[in-house]
């Protein structure tokens, strides 16, 4: 009897979700596997605002450790949660698709508003995202936004409740949770961008297991990983997490693949965008040379402020 493979992964319901998308990815091409469910340290700190509470791998790292003693064979992940330096020996086996990834505005039925600009002034707005915020400030300073953690049921029923008058989603966890009736309306890229990686599922392996990267081999979704691939690379270029306000994603404009950022403070009154094309046979260079471009025009002195204002640790010399 062949042995099943163990996958981690969260054990909240949009996570649980992802998983059994692999998990039926995997059954397709004949390989058995079993889930083995987590909590990390972001789902139980949900009283907590993200960069308040610090460190890497917040909603990864209990998942990792397993992976890397071998307890795990692989982990499932929402893309965006896992940081660009992932812990020494471990990396991603394969991007299985990728969902919508812009972000979504959710409303209560008394603010019934069907855009940005048609929120009320003064509302309330909930993210746990600093990008979000950043971004919403820009577009909105006379709105009030509002630290919202939990699930994504969980955020949604704090608007109905009347916690917030609205709240920014990731459109890709709306999507898979089956709750697309609710939204209000899409914010669209490139006006505003989400996170790196956002709406893809990552398999994460051992790199030195060369069994799961041939099992995980045609699973991968090409076209997405070269996305991702440029759209890390920039995030990595600008020192950046969860706790810098940037965005990225690559698009495609008449026939060609152009790459998308922004970096900002965390009122939104600084904002530096910029766009470049993906080189498809080294996407990554393509990330690095547009975090490159932003420095010049002025990302060096907002991640000099938020490091300045703690948001972020100082870099450490080697």
């Amino acid at each position: 009897m062949t042995k099943s493979l163990l996958v981690a992964t969260r054990s909240s319901e949009l996570a649980l979700r992802q998983a059994r998308l692999v998990q039926s990815a995997f059954a397709r091409a004949g390989v058995v596997t079993e889930l083995k469910t987590y909590k990390t340290l972001g789902d139980k700190k949900l009283d907590e605002p993200l960069n308040a509470i610090g460190g890497k791998g917040l909603f990864t790292k209990e998942l990792e450790v397993d992976l890397a003693r071998g307890a795990v064979d692989c982990c499932v992940h929402s893309l965006k949660d896992l940081q660009t330096d992932m812990p020494d020996g471990l990396g991603i086996g394969a991007i299985i698709g990728r969902e919508d990834p812009r972000d979504v505005l959710i409303v209560n039925s008394v603010t019934g508003a069907t855009s940005l600009d048609d929120l009320p002034r003064g509302s309330r707005v909930g993210t746990s995202s600093l990008r979000r915020r950043a971004q919403l400030l820009a577009l909105r300073s006379d709105v009030e936004v509002v630290a919202l953690r939990g699930n994504v049921p969980t955020r949604i029923r704090k608007v109905d409740e009347g916690q917030v008058h609205a709240a920014i989603l990731a459109a890709a966890g709306v999507h898979r949770l089956g709750v697309s009736e609710r939204i209000a309306c899409y914010l669209d890229a490139p006006d505003w961008l989400p996170a790196a990686g956002q709406g893809a599922i990552a398999v994460q392996i051992r790199e030195d297991d060369e069994r799961m990267r041939e099992l995980l081999l045609p699973l991968n979704n090409a076209e997405a990983s070269l996305q991702i691939r440029a759209e890390r690379a920039f995030l990595a270029a600008l020192e950046g997490g969860c706790q810098v306000p940037i965005g990225a994603l690559a698009l495609e404009r008449d026939g060609r693949l152009m790459l998308h950022g922004l970096i900002a403070d965390i009122s939104g009154r600084q904002v530096v965008r910029g766009e470049h094309p993906v080189d498809v046979e080294n996407p990554e260079l393509s990330g690095i040379r547009l975090a490159n471009e932003l420095r010049e025009r002025g990302a060096s002195e907002i991640l000099e402020g938020l490091r300045r204002a703690a948001q972020v640790p100082a870099p450490q010399p080697e």
